[in-house]
């Protein structure tokens, strides 16, 4: 080691969000508690700060022993991920001394319910001065988000306020919708187990407090023992329709596409390859519309893209995927579904770049028609909608009707909460610069089911809104014109995705007030899918990350005023 100045880890770390020390070459000492991909972390057992942590995470290719005390020398950085995110204080490695087997244990901060329990801006301050230690959940806690493939799990104190599902997940709170839970990561995936929400955690889990994607994780050093929850699968509809009635199950299709992308031809190798077809995406999508929607009349996807994927090509025709999803639903229910594509102009509607997303359609020809066989996308030439996915338009008829009965369905994909600000950035924490821009858009579908309201029309609004029900957009949307059958369901039963193990709904079904009122709208959200883990280390084991959602829409004489 050279004559850098020596500095203590709470000295590099601060009182504030903000290294005294960024941009210096100094040496720190420390006992290393664990080893992430892309380095170590270094905890100094003396320090008795509670401002300022005693933790520090040291950027390096080399991995250094747990258990043993080092001298280590590097530059302090403050690591900023993206915009709209908090920075965290880390050290550059340069080169290390070994001072010897640290032989006493360090105690771990334990993350309890009074810790949790906070005002948000005490937690965050209080997350921020544990950065980097050891940290412990209690065992007790329930798991409140399903397993990820990237060995990822939340959990919760069973005595933490909040409204649980009947299956013991927590449901978003309105009134604190940013809300940190506690979680952590197993890095060797065959340690990792798969579990579903709802499952028990029967030992203590022991790291350091890592900060990453927007959030704290701990980095888990200690096994994992489990007791699993009950299996859960789809649930199935009872709704079917008949003569005077049509159902209509929304299905998020998570970037489905035929085609394994070639490495040269795509933004990035490591997230834009994939395999849909051998992975049993498409088959798993049948099994949605035939086992669990019960082969409805209409099905309005989302994100379908073209023929070769994410590849960066001309191509933005998706009949290849559609005519796979078809073939998909006709062998399991003998039922051949037409399909209704409305492809975008290429590269402008956001999404995975290269894979040109859509919104489309399945109807099932021998009980619906397709009126004129024309389709709308709403919002080409309006701003709200520059950059983001188009809504589509389509009629339907009910087959051998004498009466006139339509139903207009207005499929949406609403812009992306992707760049939402961290709850704890150090500049607008939460702050969404996309909700703007998501009210603009439903304020145009609003102006739309005016009129049908007005002409005495039936109509259905339905997609992945990503926004909840409380939210501003899913308000100017409704006005007092439309009516969300979400908000006719039980609170405990309004949740189709998990975000972080909080449940919420992002999918909804908005009709006029009319035909609510008449008693003529019956809505499912088909719980289990969003519930089920998959295992660690592998890809595509569900066909969506969503609840399955679908609605059954009685419909009126438009001969008749």
């Amino acid at each position: 080691m050279d004559q850098t100045a020596t500095c203590t880890i709470a000295q590099i770390q601060g009182h504030g969000l903000h290294s005294p020390l960024a941009g210096q070459t100094v040496v720190t000492r420390g006992v290393v508690t664990g080893v992430s991909r892309k380095g170590f972390f270094l905890q100094d057992p003396d320090t008795r700060d509670t401002q300022a942590s005693s933790g520090l995470f040291i950027f390096s290719r080399e991995k250094l022993a747990p258990g043993e005390e080092y001298e280590v020398r590097g530059e302090v950085v403050d690591y900023l991920a993206r915009d709209g995110d908090k920075p965290t204080t880390q050290l550059k490695f340069r080169e290390a001394h070994r001072l010897g087997t640290y032989d006493r244990s360090i105690a771990p901060v334990v993350l309890d319910t009074e810790l949790l329990a906070l005002p948000h801006e005490a937690l965050a301050a209080r997350l921020n001065a544990l950065e980097g230690m050891l940290v412990t959940i209690p065992r007790g806690a329930t798991f409140v988000a399903p397993s990820n493939p990237f060995g990822d799990y939340v959990v919760a104190p069973p005595e933490l306020p909040g409204l649980r599902s009947p299956e013991g997940g927590l449901l978003v709170d309105a009134a604190h919708p940013e809300r940190w839970l506690p979680c952590f990561r197993v890095l060797e995936y065959e340690a990792a187990p798969r579990l579903d929400i709802g499952a028990a955690l029967l030992s203590d889990v022991t790291g350091p407090l890592n900060y990453r994607s927007g959030a704290y994780q701990i980095v888990a050093t200690t096994g994992l023992r489990t007791a699993a929850a009950r299996a859960y699968r789809p649930g199935a509809t009872n709704l079917r329709g008949d003569g005077q009635s049509m159902t209509v199950m929304t299905l998020n299709s998570f970037n489905l596409d035929p085609h394994i992308e070639s490495s040269v031809r795509v933004s990035d190798p490591g997230l834009d390859i994939d395999d849909d077809v051998g992975d049993g995406q498409f088959a798993g999508l049948a099994r949605a519309i035939v086992r669990a929607g019960g082969t409805p009349d209409v099905v309005a996807c989302q994100e379908i893209q073209d023929n070769d994927g994410a590849e960066q090509t001309d191509v933005v025709a998706a009949d290849k995927t559609f005519g796979l999803l078809v073939a998909a639903v006709k062998a399991l229910s003998g039922i051949e579904y037409r399909f209704i594509d409305a492809p975008p102009q290429r590269g402008e509607d956001g999404g995975q770049p290269g894979g040109n997303i859509r919104n489309g359609y399945l109807y099932r020809p021998d009980r619906v028609e397709w009126v004129d066989g024309q389709v709308e996308r709403m919002g080409t030439q309006a701003p709200a909608y520059e950059g983001s996915r188009k809504p589509t338009v389509a009629r339907f008829r009910l087959r051998g009707d004498g009466g006139g009965r339509e139903l207009t369905v207005i499929n949406v994909h609403l812009a992306s909460k992707r760049h939402q600000h961290s709850m704890f950035a150090a500049d607008l924490p939460g702050f969404d610069p996309r909700e703007a821009q998501r009210v603009a858009q439903c304020e145009l579908i609003a102006q739309r089911l005016v009129a049908l309201a007005a002409a005495g029309a039936d109509y259905y609004v339905t997609g992945d809104f990503n926004d909840f029900e409380f939210s501003p957009s899913l308000r100017a949307l409704c006005a007092d014109h439309s009516v969300n059958l979400v908000e006719r369901l039980a609170e405990q039963e309004r949740y189709d995705y998990n975000h972080r193990g909080q449940l919420q709904v992002l999918m909804h079904g908005v009709v006029s007030r009319r035909q609510q009122e008449q008693g003529r709208c019956a809505y499912e959200i088909l719980h289990g899918n969003e519930l089920r883990g998959v295992r660690p280390g592998r890809m595509g084991s569900k066909a969506s990350d969503h609840a399955y959602v679908i609605a059954r829409l009685t419909l009126g004489d438009r001969s008749t005023p």
